[in-house]
C-alpha cells in the first residue's frame, strides 16, 4: 500500500541565496521565511488566507494545548488536567511524540510552533498550517456555515470567565458535575441542519449572562423557601401529548439544546454551561467532517511550497533532505498486514488525492478522460484544487474525485463480513463496477452522520411524570455498547432531573431491540 506522488522534487534551477543554513532559528528568520512563502502561496498558488499570528511555545505548552482541545483559552475542568498528565507521561517515556504545530481556526489564524523544532521544521509548519490549513479554514463551505473565526477567541474568553464566576458563586463541585454531564453528551450537541449562524456571539452571550444574573438578584427572596410545594393534585392538567411534542419541536437530535431549553430542574447558570459546551461542539463539527481534506490540503500546500523554494535556490540540499524525511513519515501508509496499520492515514489519502487531481489536469490517461471528462486535461490544476477545497467535505470529495488509479495504488477492495455467514465475500474488485462500489463504500466511511449513533428526543412529559424518552435508530443491527449507554444515560438523567428511557429501534422495521432506563442520582 505504498503511496506514490506524481511529482518528484524538482532540480535546483534558481540562483537565489538560501534563506537559512542550519537548524537554529530566530524570530526574524521565521518572519522572513513566512513572507517569502507568502509570495508563492498567495502569488503563485492563489491561496486566500486570514492574517497569520505565529506563536512559539514549549513542549509543555503544546501538551497543555492538547489537553484543552487545542484552544488558546479554555475554562477549567478536571478532564483537561487528566489528559495533560497522561500525555505528559507518554511523552517523557518516549512512547508518544508531539505534533510540530497546532493551528486555530480564528481570525487572525493562530499557529503554534514548538521551540524545539529545527528551522527546517519551522518552515514546514508555516507552509502547512499558516498557509495550507489557513486557506482551508477560510474557504471551505462547512467552516463558513458553522464557525465565526473572528469571534471564537472572544467567546472562549467569555466562557472561561463565566465558568470561573460560576465556581465562585455555586461551588466547584456543582459546576464540575454539570460540565461532566455536558461533556458526556458533547457529540450529541450538534444541530446538523444549515441554519444561519448569528454573528458576534461573544458579545451577545456576555449580555445575556449579565441579564440572567441581574434577574436572579432582582427576583430572589428568601421567603420563597417557606412556600409549600405544588402537589400533583394542584398542578394544572397536562396538554395532549401530541400538542406537547409539537410545542417542543420533537423529535430533536441536539440533546444539549433540548436540555438547555426544557430541562425542568436546571438553574439558569447550568443552562448557560450547557450552551457553552454545545457551541464548542458545534464549532468543531466541520473539522470532524473535513479531517482528510483539511490535512490533505495542508500537506499538499507545504509540499508544493517547499519544493518551489528549493527550485528557486532558497533551500539547501540538507534542508530539503530533512524536509523529505519528515514529509515521508507524515504520508506513510502501512499495509493492512502491518502491525502499525490502524486504517487509512488521512494525510496519506488526502495528499495522494490532491496530487492525483493535479495529474488528471495535466497528464490525463484515457481512463481519466472517461471518469473525469471535465477535469481531465484542463491544465489549471490549482483552480481545480481550490474549487474542491471550497465546495466539498470528506464524504463528497471521495465520491467525486477518488480515481481508479488511486484505488489500485492503495489496493482497495470491498469485503462483505456478515456474522451470519461462515466466510467473508469479496464484494468489489478492480473493474468498472468495483471501482464505483469501493468509492461509494469509502465515501460512506467518511460520513460523520453515519458514524455517530442516530439519537433523538422523541417524547417528553413536562406536566405529568416528567419522563424523557430517547430513540436510537439502529443501523445495520449495531446496538450501543451497554456500559457506555447506561453511563451516558445516567448523565442525561442527572441534567433532566427525572427518569430517562432510551429505546433502541430497528431503523427499517421500527422493531424495539433493546431498552435502557436511568434515574437521577439522589
Amino acid at each position: 500500500m505504498a503511496v506514490t506522488t506524481s511529482k518528484k522534487p524538482g532540480k535546483r534551477r534558481g540562483n537565489m541565496r538560501p534563506l537559512f543554513d542550519g537548524s537554529e532559528w530566530t524570530f526574524e528568520l521565521i518572519r522572513k521565511v513566512h513572507d517569502v512563502m507568502g509570495e508563492i502561496a498567495l502569488g503563485e498558488l492563489g491561496l486566500d488566507i486570514y492574517p497569520n499570528q505565529i506563536e512559539v511555545i514549549t513542549a509543555e505548552q503544546m501538551l497543555d494545548s492538547y489537553s484543552s482541545i487545542g484552544m488558546p483559552l479554555m475554562y477549567r475542568h478536571w478532564s483537561f488536567g487528566k489528559r495533560f498528565a497522561r500525555d505528559e507521561a507518554y511523552y517523557k517515556r518516549g512512547m508518544r511524540s508531539l505534533a510540530y504545530e497546532l493551528v486555530i481556526n480564528s481570525d487572525p489564524c493562530i499557529s503554534y510552533v514548538m521551540e524545539e523544532n529545527s528551522m527546517t521544521m519551522q518552515a514546514l509548519v508555516i507552509a502547512h498550517a499558516a498557509y495550507g490549513h489557513n486557506h482551508f479554514f477560510k474557504n471551505n463551505y462547512q467552516f463558513q456555515l458553522w464557525t465565526q473565526p473572528d469571534h471564537i477567541i472572544d467567546y472562549l474568553g467569555f466562557a472561561k470567565s463565566y465558568v470561573a464566576e460560576c465556581e465562585e458563586r455555586y461551588g466547584q463541585d456543582a459546576v464540575e458535575t454539570t460540565l461532566d454531564a455536558a461533556h458526556a453528551l458533547m457529540n450529541q450537541g450538534v444541530s446538523r441542519d444549515l441554519r444561519p449562524r448569528p454573528r458576534n456571539v461573544a458579545k451577545r452571550e456576555q449580555e445575556k449572562a449579565a441579564r440572567r444574573r441581574a434577574h436572579e438578584e432582582a427576583t430572589y427572596d428568601d421567603i420563597y423557601r417557606t412556600l409549600p410545594e405544588i402537589t400533583k393534585e394542584r398542578a394544572t392538567e397536562p396538554p395532549e401529548a401530541q400538542n406537547e411534542q409539537r410545542r417542543l419541536g420533537l423529535p430533536e437530535e441536539n440533546l444539549l439544546y433540548f436540555l438547555e431549553k426544557n430541562a425542568p430542574k436546571l438553574e439558569d447558570w447550568q443552562r448557560e454551561l450547557l450552551r457553552i459546551v454545545r457551541l464548542l461542539s458545534q464549532y468543531f463539527y466541520p473539522q470532524r467532517q473535513t479531517k482528510m481534506m483539511n490535512e490533505g490540503c495542508a500537506t499538499f500546500v507545504h509540499y508544493v511550497i517547499m519544493n518551489r523554494l528549493y527550485e528557486r535556490g532558497q533551500l539547501t540540499d540538507g534542508t530539503m533532505l530533512e524536509f523529505l524525511h519528515s514529509h515521508s513519515s507524515v504520508i506513510f501508509q502501512p499495509s493492512f498486514n502491518d502491525r502499525r496499520f490502524s486504517g487509512l492515514n488521512p494525510y496519506a489519502l488526502g495528499f495522494a488525492m490532491m496530487n492525483d487531481i493535479r495529474r488528471i489536469c495535466t497528464e490525463p490517461t484515457q481512463e481519466d478522460r472517461e471518469w473525469f471528462p471535465e477535469l481531465a486535461g484542463s491544465g489549471d490544476w490549482m483552480e481545480a484544487l481550490r474549487q474542491a477545497w471550497a465546495q466539498f467535505r470528506d464524504e463528497s470529495f471521495v465520491l467525486q474525485y477518488l480515481s481508479p488509479k488511486l484505488i489500485r495504488d492503495f489496493r482497495l477492495f470491498a469485503v462483505g463480513d456478515d456474522a451470519k455467514e461462515a466466510a467473508m465475500e469479496v464484494k468489489a474488485i478492480h473493474d468498472e463496477q468495483g471501482y464505483k462500489d469501493v468509492r461509494r463504500r469509502l465515501a460512506r466511511h467518511y460520513d460523520v452522520s453515519t458514524q455517530d449513533p442516530d439519537l433523538q428526543v422523541t417524547d417528553a412529559d413536562l406536566s405529568g411524570s416528567r419522563r424523557l424518552v430517547l430513540t436510537h435508530r439502529v443501523r445495520n443491527g449495531v446496538l450501543l455498547d451497554k456500559t457506555e449507554a447506561e453511563r451516558t444515560l445516567q448523565y442525561l438523567a442527572q441534567l433532566w432531573g427525572y427518569r430517562v428511557k432510551l429505546i433502541e429501534q430497528d431503523v427499517e422495521g421500527n422493531r424495539v431491540l433493546k431498552e435502557h432506563e436511568a434515574l437521577p442520582m439522589p
